[in-house]
């Protein structure tokens, strides 16, 4: 963003920042410089009087008439007496101390979490117990150790434990203990991490190895700067070999401290440098919790490079290493990295396929195009300004709080929110429009996160990544997948691959308007049932009311029918699936299994056994003795494929037969899980016409792309945010009604889609089940069949019913035949119609009302 724009938005922010102190930018205000002032005084005079103590002051505990020698004074004696007598060489760690947090609270810079100050406390507290249990030096004025008298007793406290065991030395255990506590608590106040104590670790290994040798540090990892250090560090092995002597010993009449004034400012120079410029194999970005708040300094960073998580806005990545370079004067500037990392693609040959156990070929992932190499860093200067004029926008609007986190990805980068308390999460996410347009971006999406006191806020990326579909069928997500219908939904905000399992939705309800990547999206779906299981294993229905679509597969092997474009028998097709489910369910409960699962696996284990499974049925009786007559019948035990049934426009569907086709997608939906039927249904139009309850009630796994309301939003999803989607593959993915997920869907070109669908017509011709989109004799039942009674004389028995029931109940309404006979309304009004034909009722009046003209013993 630009940076007048930015410091303009930055200066009207100042009345909110002096109500509500958002952490992560500049405080103002003469009280909290007086504040830090009054702390940096505080320790200078800390210091200054502690620097120069004279055992010879007058002060409370000593009684002299010498004039003081103190930097301040009588006063200054009587505090750096009592510091010296309370709390030894820590009271230099007080005063210091107080002089950083003066500095930052000055500058509004630094540490505001409590904590860090705690820590800080505990540090001090360590180190007094640590110092309690050194030898004396043998010009300490004082009988109590350097620690004071609050070292020395919470050291014998500190040593109880390791006496209650028998240790030898307890008093030297409990130092050295609370000596590696009082570190570990610092490197907490400080916000050090794991990567920083591993340098750490490192340096002093190094400097170790060069005592030992007795030569400089190698070069390689030594600047110009280094030389004087290197001369320094062979002196500094002799005095240290002499301190630790002396410290085993606890002889205070032999014991020699070196000058801490001497050693202490060398130590950090050298220690510093050595980090900096040590040769490392890694330089990962880490920020701690404290830390994850936006600031103006450019030194800081609030971007954090984590691991991706089971939430709303995705998941986290690990940092890829970048190295140091051999010399150097400072560090280069921490790049920020995109939250994934691209994931190497499976080798396959392009010259032959995987081949199965049967035979059957896979298609080779080479038919797919080959991704060029992604971007693998972010402008993180951007990300900062980014962060900042958000919070400074929702500052304008009144809501106040800070951003917390920043996550960018391949498409969208996440601003997670926090709230000042009493802000309502509502008033936020209306604000979506207000944001994209105050930061110049085309769309937001604002919804919060679960589980954590966040909003997250999704703004578009300037240079948007493609996701391919190649990087999805190679990641391992999808390789190792062990989903029975595997479908590759593509890329989440993190840049993780995000792969669902139909058969545990076990139905899915898309919706999308036209130009948002809804036909990409089924295609890609499609292509992975395709990439990952055969024709024996998982057969399709295609039904495409637009004849655009779907056509291009039509004659591979895994169609159970032709492409389906007429309506009419689209209704026909679902019916087939009606009646292959019902068949499907007698199969199992005769061989008592509960899913299509339990089938297959018996049936495998009985084809690789050899045996055969019966049934005994009753086939009737002995006309001479009058017993049952049982025979056995054979079941069919070949395995049983998933069925797909696709769907690309329920629109057009529901205008010709809605009725018809809602109750067949009901009954399917309620029922076919279990045996292994399972529906993709998509729609341009999400309105409540397409979409009825009685659809969304059975359909809990939906994916929503880019629509152009709020309301078709919510009534595919539930609640807004589909509206603000970036189109081109964009999706919302709810799973089984649970939370929201975006998803950043692949792209499948026309050519890659036709290099597949060649390639499994080559492997096999397709096998079409005769008859599937043929309006099935629903008026003759299996009995009549068998019983040869044909459709006339069963529809001359239902007319002859129906006129029963009228003279019956005086009543001839077409709704009221429908409900007696349990029959379709158009059957019901063919009945009606034909008894007006032939006189039996009038003709409807106004109210639509009839009347019975056949007499009480009519009986046609």
């Amino acid at each position: 963003m630009p940076s007048t724009q930015l410091s303009n938005r930055v200066q009207h922010q100042q009345h909110i920042d002096a109500e509500y102190q958002i952490p992560g930018r500049k405080p103002s205000g003469f009280h909290r410089m007086m504040t830090g002032v009054m702390a940096f005084a505080l320790g200078v005079f800390i210091c200054g009087a502690y620097g120069s103590h004279s055992p010879t002051d007058p002060s409370l505990n000593v009684a002299s008439d010498a004039e003081t020698s103190n930097l301040f004074g009588s006063t200054g004696a009587v505090a750096a007496d009592l510091l010296m007598q309370s709390f030894g060489w820590t009271a230099w760690l007080a005063g210091f101390g107080l002089m950083i947090g003066g500095v930052y609270r000055t500058f509004g810079i630094g540490p505001r979490r409590p904590s860090r100050w705690f820590w800080g406390m505990m540090a001090i507290s360590m180190t007094c117990i640590c110092l309690a249990g050194w030898p004396i030096p043998s010009n300490w004025p004082l009988a109590t150790g350097l620690g004071g008298m609050a070292g020395e007793r919470l050291n014998h406290f500190a040593s109880i434990p390791f006496a209650a065991f028998g240790a030898p030395d307890p008093v030297l255990l409990a130092s050295i203990t609370t000596g590696i506590a009082g570190v570990l608590f610092a490197a907490i106040a400080m916000g050090l991490g794991a990567d920083d104590g591993i340098a750490v670790f490192r340096t002093i290994g190094q400097m170790w190895n060069s005592f030992k040798r007795g030569k400089a540090i190698p070069m390689e990892v030594v600047t110009e700067h280094d030389e004087a250090e290197i001369r320094d560090v062979a002196g500094l092995r002799d005095r240290a070999n002499s301190f630790f002597e002396n410290m085993r010993s606890r002889n205070p009449q032999q014991a020699a401290l070196p000058d801490p004034e001497k050693m202490e400012p060398h130590l950090e120079d050298n220690f510093l440098r050595n980090i900096e410029n040590s040769e490392r194999p890694t330089i990962p970005v880490r920020q701690r919790l404290a830390e994850k708040v936006v600031e103006t300094q450019p030194a800081s960073s609030i971007i954090e490079e984590t691991t991706p998580k089971s939430t709303l806005f995705g998941n986290r990545a690990s940092q890829p290493n970048t190295d140091m370079p051999a010399k150097a004067p400072a560090p280069a500037p921490v790049s920020v990295k995109p939250v994934r990392a691209p994931q190497p693609a499976t080798p396959q040959s392009s010259i032959s396929a995987p081949i199965l156990n049967d035979g059957s070929r896979l298609p080779p992932i080479d038919l797919l195009q080959l991704p060029p190499e992604r971007r693998s860093d972010h402008d993180e200067t951007k990300l900062l300004e980014m962060a900042e004029l958000l919070q400074v926008v929702l500052g304008d609007f009144g809501v106040k709080g800070r951003i917390s986190e920043v996550r960018p990805g391949p498409v969208v980068t996440l601003f997670e929110f926090e709230p000042a308390p009493g802000t309502k999460s509502s008033r936020v996410i209306s604000l979506a429009e207000d944001i994209a347009r105050s930061m110049s971006a085309t769309a937001a999406r604002v919804a919060v996160v679960p589980g954590r006191n966040a909003i997250g806020i999704e703004l578009p990326n300037d240079d948007r990544e493609t996701v391919y579909f190649r990087d999805l069928l190679s990641s391992k997500a999808f390789t190792r997948s062990r989903a029975s219908l595997p479908l590759a939904l593509g890329e989440n905000i993190g840049g993780e691959s995000t792969v669902a399992d139909l058969a545990k939705m076990p139905h899915l309800l898309i919706a999308g308007t036209t130009g948002s990547g809804k036909s990409v999206g089924i295609n890609a779906m499609i292509l992975s049932l395709l990439y990952k299981l055969t024709p024996e294993e998982c057969r399709f229905i295609m039904i495409d009311p637009k004849m655009l679509e779907l056509s291009i597969y039509e004659g591979i092997p895994h169609l159970l029918s032709p492409v389906v474009i007429d309506p009419n028998k689209a209704v026909a097709a679902l019916k087939w699936t009606v009646r292959e489910m019902e068949s499907r369910y007698e199969v199992m409960s005769k061989m008592g299994v509960r899913n299509i699962s339990g089938f297959n696996k018996k049936a495998s284990e009985a084809r690789e056994s050899g045996e055969t499974y019966t049934r005994p049925i009753q086939t009737g009786y002995n006309s001479d003795t009058g017993e049952p007559i049982w025979e056995n019948e054979i079941i069919d035990m070949r395995p049983m494929p998933h069925i797909v049934v696709v769907i690309d426009e329920m629109a057009d569907l529901m205008i010709v037969a809605g009725k018809e086709i809602e109750a067949l997608i009901q009954r399917l939906a309620q029922m076919a899980r279990a045996a292994g039927i399972h529906l993709i249904t998509a729609t341009q139009r999400p309105s409540v016409d397409v979409i009825t309850g009685t659809i969304k009630a059975n359909f809990p796994t939906r994916i929503s792309y880019m629509v152009t309301t709020k309301i078709d939003s919510r009534t595919i999803l539930g609640e807004q945010g589909a509206e603000q989607l970036l189109g081109m593959g964009d999706l919302l993915y709810q799973a089984s009604g649970g939370k929201l997920n975006r998803v950043h869907g692949p792209f499948v070109s026309d050519e890659e889609v036709e290099a597949v669908v060649n390639f499994l017509k080559d492997t096999g011709e397709p096998s079409y089940v005769e008859g599937l989109t043929d309006e099935p004799e629903e008026d003759v039942s299996v009995a009549d069949a068998a019983m040869g009674v044909s459709s006339g004389d069963v529809e001359e028995d239902l007319y002859r019913e129906a006129i029963q029931i009228v003279r019956r109940d005086k009543r001839a309404s077409t709704s009221y035949i429908q409900r007696k006979l349990r029959i379709g309304y158009n059957r019901a009004a063919s009945l009606i119609e034909r008894m007006e034909s032939e006189g039996l009722v009038s003709a409807a009046n106004h109210a639509g009302k009839r009347e019975i003209l056949m007499p009480e013993d009519n009986a046609a």
